[in-house]
């Protein structure tokens, strides 16, 4: 008979609690929200042995269980509550050899819950280098449970934590730190009012700030009357006891750890003085951005090229093979085209993703956020928002909900207002299309024009949001306290597996979120474009032979379709906007597709792709379509001026509908997000206007 545990993994930021969750579940994980927060919540699955399965869960970090954001009640909630259907049989604390003493504030906290607790001590091949060395058996008998010693990156250890979780019930749950003695007073008659409960449990419910959803609501209740201390002197208790878990964290480690400090090197030192500095800081950074924008470009031109070419080739297949009707246009005509608009992306999607992630796994991307922290307090804003902005450039839904790490309200609402001008990945296909259509090969000082394009426009968009952030600061009239704090971890070289993991996760929800939309979208934009209203649709064959007597019958065709087209739903629509538009450089085709990729900004290429294969029957590539399309006036439709004005407007439009949404919750309003989508549209429409008319 097979049995399951469910455990959870704790630990602090940095202490590689992500890469021992990757290491035991592998491919066997999934990704959600936590119900009624948008909080992303980490599950998987390992064998531990023929018999019995584990369940893991991948806790946000924290430093503690004293919560002071969403991420941290997310923890404090699941483990108090004992109804939760997650709540762990045991908890497995992640600790940083070169960090124990602050890792183990938080596992004498998880331990005096009740909860069986093993410490696991991560990064072990580092012991000797950094002349660390551990009494295991006086830790286990002082800390009262069992450690494991593993190293994620020589996959070490795991064998032994497997066992230890097999036998966690050997564990003793008693408690660590007498939480009593702090007041003995108070917690006599805390533990007098609700007789048979867990002292520290009471403690923390009454302690936390966080609006809990699932812990027993009785339970709440009941302790809301036990107001027998002020919140300043439950702020002084708590003080009091954070040191008395530290008093008793030094007894353990004086006798358990011992550190030769002559056989540390200080190359992180070292490091650090050109990493962060001054000058040489900025240069760095933005040098390392410039490589990853030129390596996107040129390593995924050969596979974009492959995939553009087989999404034809089926289009051709199915267009050749299948019987004729309306299943057979659709599908060649308006899924495969619309599908492909997006796949074609999927090399720089996962090259973006795989940058980034090689710059979180090094410890770099800290540095960075440290670094920006000077220049952006003059804008209002603090070094943590760094890390909205910089993940921006994969989507600003998760960049948005970050900013709950900001404590000041009105640097977290700048933040969260300014975030939408990063380019996000959604953008990039878009970028991508029209920088190879409009912009010329070519070199400046060895790098191509196509790679600083993109870096231009990822660079216009973060300075937009710099400036518009000082806008707000001087003009918002909020007063709120602000402090920044940040840990420096140690360099890392990355792990692949790990990198390879976020890569395929990241890529994976980027292909299924858009690919829900643009296959909705394809099938409505075929339905509106292969049907239309009146007799020019109806009659257009008839008319164009009429019009057109000397014409050979494949032209004849494709100026039908083209006809029909036009007057089309669709056509109709985007005629009816197309004076708003044509001082842009935009005609009707580019209208429905702006408005369409307002669902999502990569649905613009899917659109354009199903526009055109509806028009035109022959099976060529997005991109070559695209090339030849030209205006009334017989120049191409897709010229620098026309480009570079449409680059422009979606580096500083408003992304999409889901980032309005997202906006729309995390400042409880519709007043901002509504006025960001105004002023971002406004913005965009008058740069893209004053950039056409000059270029033209």
């Amino acid at each position: 008979m097979s049995k399951s545990l469910n455990i959870a993994l704790l630990g602090n930021p940095n202490t590689g609690k992500t890469s021992l969750f990757n290491s035991l579940t592998g491919l066997s994980q999934k990704v959600g929200n936590y119900p009624g927060v948008t909080v992303e919540k980490k599950e998987g699955v390992c064998k531990l042995d023929r018999t019995t399965k584990g369940y893991f869960i991948d806790l946000p970090g924290t430093y503690s269980i004293n919560s002071s954001s969403i991420d941290e009640s997310i923890v404090v909630e699941l483990l108090l509550n004992k109804n939760n259907k997650d709540y762990p049989d045991l908890a497995l604390v992640i600790a940083d050899v070169e960090n124990l003493k602050r890792n183990l504030l938080l596992f004498t906290q998880i331990k005096d819950l009740g909860i069986p607790t093993i410490l696991v001590i991560n990064m072990a091949d580092q012991m000797k280098r950094k002349g660390i060395s551990l009494d295991i058996p006086i830790l286990e008998q002082t800390l009262e449970t069992k450690i494991a010693l593993v190293s994620t990156r020589e996959n070490t250890g795991l064998d032994e934590l497997k066992k230890l979780i097999l036998n966690y019930r050997i564990i003793s749950n008693k408690p660590l730190v007498q939480i009593n003695s702090i007041d003995k007073k108070y917690f006599e008659n805390l533990e007098n009012a609700f007789p048979g409960q867990l002292l520290y449990k009471l403690w923390l419910i009454i302690t936390q700030d966080a609006n809990f959803v699932a812990i027993q609501r009785t339970l709440i209740s009941d302790i809301s009357k036990f107001q027998t201390k002020s919140k300043s002197e439950i702020k002084r208790l708590q003080q009091k006891e954070t040191i008395k878990r530290y008093q008793f964290i030094n007894s353990v480690l004086k006798k358990g750890l011992q550190i030769d400090k002559a056989s540390a090197t200080d190359f992180r030192s070292k490091l650090d003085r050109v990493l962060i500095h001054k000058f040489w800081g900025y240069l760095i950074f933005f040098s390392i951005l410039m490589i990853i924008f030129q390596s996107i470009f040129s390593w995924s031109e050969v596979p974009m090229d492959f995939i553009d070419n087989c999404f034809n080739y089926l289009s051709s297949v199915a267009s050749n093979n299948l019987p004729s009707g309306v299943f057979t246009d659709l599908l060649s005509q308006g899924i495969i085209p619309g599908l492909g608009g997006i796949v074609i992306f999927i090399p720089q999607i996962a090259f973006l993703f795989l940058f980034l992630s090689i710059l979180e796994e090094t410890g770099y991307m800290s540095r960075v956020v440290f670094l920006m922290d000077r220049g952006l307090r003059r804008f209002g804003l603090s070094g943590k928002s760094i890390i909205p902005l910089i993940s921006g450039t994969a989507c600003a839904i998760p960049a948005i909900m970050s900013t709950r790490n900001i404590e000041s309200w009105k640097e977290r609402l700048i933040t969260i207002l300014v975030t939408p001008f990063t380019t996000c990945s959604a953008r990039l296909p878009v970028y991508a299309i029209l920088i190879a259509l409009v912009i010329p090969d070519g070199y400046f000082l060895g790098f191509s024009y196509k790679g600083l394009m993109l870096m231009f426009l990822y660079l216009i968009g973060f300075l937009m949001a710099l400036g518009i952030a000082w806008i707000l600061t001087t003009t918002l009239s909020i007063h709120s306290k602000s402090y920044f704090v940040i840990e420096l971890p140690n360099y890392k070289i990355p792990l692949i597996k790990n990198v390879a993991l976020t890569v395929l996760e990241k890529t994976k929800s980027f292909v299924e979120g858009a690919g829900k939309i643009i296959l909705a979208i394809s099938i409505l934009l075929w339905i509106l474009a292969s049907y239309g209203p009146g007799e020019n649709f109806n009659q257009a064959e008839n008319i164009i032979q009429k019009k057109y007597p000397e014409l050979a019958e494949k032209e004849i065709e494709l100026k039908t379709n083209s006809f029909k087209l036009e007057n089309s739903y669709v056509g109709v629509l985007g005629r009816s906007i197309e004076p708003i538009i044509t001082p842009l450089g935009y005609d009707w085709r580019i209208g429905i597709a702006i408005i369409t990729s307002f669902a999502a900004r990569e649905v613009f290429v899917g659109t354009l792709a199903t526009i055109y294969s509806v028009q035109n029957d022959d099976n060529d590539t997005i991109k070559n379509k695209m090339a030849s399309e030209v205006r009334k006036d017989g120049k191409l439709l897709f010229n620098l001026a026309s480009g570079t004005s449409l680059m422009i407007f979606y580096a500083f439009a408003m992304q999409c509908m889901s980032t309005l949404a997202v906006v729309k919750k995390e400042t409880n309003s519709w007043k901002w997000p509504l006025g960001q989508l105004f002023f971002m549209t406004i913005l965009a429409y008058f740069i893209s206007f004053l950039t056409y008319q000059i270029l033209s």
